[in-house]
């Protein structure tokens, strides 16, 4: 990993983590949205100051972690929603866990207790990904939504913080 640095993520990535996104997306496991939004849209859903990109030695965007609050209400200030993505090619070089361990520091940097995450079944490497990051599965929401026509289930998980009480 020598190769690879996270940083956090600027609007002149936005090409390349809406791509990113979008490739996500096509695979089918990723997310009930079938098109990434645009810039505009992504840059007003997610949390600014907890937005990260991995890049390789020359700046290119290998993947890309960002999270949007769960709740306006101001009980939920300390609970966020995540999603990571990362780049098909680039896959099983252990960039979505440099980009969780990110996200994790800076959330809890900010006093963030709770990071959650809903996971299509089928996705067995975010999952994996995910618990050894010291999520736990919560529950399934089962046949919650349809997607490409079908009935889809998603595993909520999340990670409740060990140093914030």
């Amino acid at each position: 990993m020598v190769d690879i640095t996270v940083r956090p993520m600027v609007a002149a990535d936005a090409d390349r983590v809406l791509a990113i996104y979008q490739a996500g997306l096509d695979a089918g496991n990723a997310s009930f949205e079938i098109t990434a939004p645009t810039w505009s849209a992504f840059d007003t859903a997610r949390l600014s100051a907890h937005r990260f990109v991995a890049v390789d030695r020359d700046g290119g965007v290998l993947g890309w972690i960002a999270v949007s609050p769960t709740s306006t209400r101001a009980v939920y200030a300390g609970v966020v929603e995540h999603s990571v993505y990362v780049d098909p090619a680039a896959q099983g070089r252990g960039i979505a866990r440099l980009l969780l361990d990110a996200l994790i520091a800076s959330t809890e940097a900010a006093g963030i207790w709770t990071i959650q995450s809903g996971i299509f079944p089928e996705n067995a490497a975010s999952l994996t990904l995910h618990q050894r990051a010291g999520f736990r599965v919560v529950g399934v929401r089962e046949r919650v939504g349809r997607h490409h026509g079908r009935w889809r289930d998603v595993v909520l998980l999340e990670r409740r913080s060990r140093v914030i009480a």
